[in-house]
């Protein structure tokens, strides 16, 4: 499939309601959307072979599970030259959710989550501060989360 694949406005309700649900059938987006079940499925199967649809998983609630601690961490490096071993090193972590290659102020700007104000002050000492390639961090904890939501296609 090319990469240059162009989704038009069937394609966008497709992709908009598999984003609202996953799980459901192309029998039902068909009937929705006016169309068969099998034209469903060829259009989503075009579109993951174009690279629009990487896979589906289910999402969880981080806060349901113990994690009450959202923050994001400003990494500053002692060489550019480390990010790729950097980058390696916190993907070991296990609370670092994301991560993004930034410009500006930091190198490397990740999102943490942890189960306590405790937890996160070790993840930092312990764990991301002591990797000799960091020069420093800025920690910023985040109060709420008001707007979380995938683009629209």
């Amino acid at each position: 499939m090319s990469d240059n694949y162009q989704i038009d406005k069937l394609d966008k309700k497709i992709l908009t309601a598999l984003m609202d649900n996953a799980r459901v059938a192309y029998a039902e987006l068909g009937k929705r959307f006016d169309v068969s079940a099998g034209t469903i499925h060829v259009r989503v199967e075009k579109m993951k072979q174009a690279g629009i649809i990487e896979g589906t998983k289910v999402k969880v609630n981080a806060k349901s599970l113990g994690y009450d601690v959202c923050c994001f961490v400003g990494i500053n490096l002692k060489s550019a030259g480390y990010y790729h071993q950097v980058v390696d090193m916190l993907n070991q972590i296990d609370e670092v959710v994301e991560a993004y290659y930034t410009t500006g102020q930091y190198s490397i700007f990740v999102k943490l989550m942890t189960q306590s104000i405790e937890k996160l002050q070790w993840v930092l000492i312990d764990k991301i501060q002591s990797i000799e390639q960091v020069q420093s961090t800025e920690t910023l904890i985040s109060l709420q989360n008001p707007i979380s939501r995938d683009v629209n296609p």
